[in-house]
């Protein structure tokens, strides 16, 4: 196991409480935005990386870091309330791809747009016009 020479500066613990702390807020108001249509914490986070494109429930697991038969479970809810629907993999038949249906890609938008974190703080924000080539200061 290596060791560590030196503890970290105090600059560097104060972004990694902050962050930590960024993190627990979207967590808490995801979750609480799930809520207000009906959704579980996982299942408004499967709704809403299905929201890009059809997956394989493996790849779902691996991007929602949960063991495949969870990922199953919360399919089977969101394909009896009309949100998901399986297809098969046209690159494999053998494979099932989770997918939203009209009905999951209207949850998707509504959720999407209920979720109030980070409009307060970059809401104010204005854009900043690009001068210059890409790479250069």
């Amino acid at each position: 196991m290596a060791s560590r020479s030196a503890p970290a500066d105090p600059l560097t613990l104060e972004v990694v409480e902050l962050i930590g702390t960024v993190v627990d807020r979207f967590h808490r108001e995801y979750d609480e935005a799930a809520g207000r249509h009906s959704l579980t914490g996982p299942q408004a986070r499967l709704i809403a990386l299905l929201h890009h494109r059809p997956l394989p429930m493996r790849e779902i697991a691996r991007r929602l870091k949960c063991e495949p038969s969870n990922i199953t479970g919360l399919v089977d809810r969101l394909e009896s309330r009309g949100l998901v629907e399986r297809r098969p993999d046209p690159a494999d038949r053998r494979v099932k791809l989770a997918a939203l249906t009209e009905s999951g890609l209207g949850t998707a938008e509504l959720l999407r747009g209920s979720l109030d974190f980070a409009r307060e703080p970059l809401g104010e924000l204005t854009p900043v016009p690009f001068c210059g080539t890409p790479g250069e200061p």
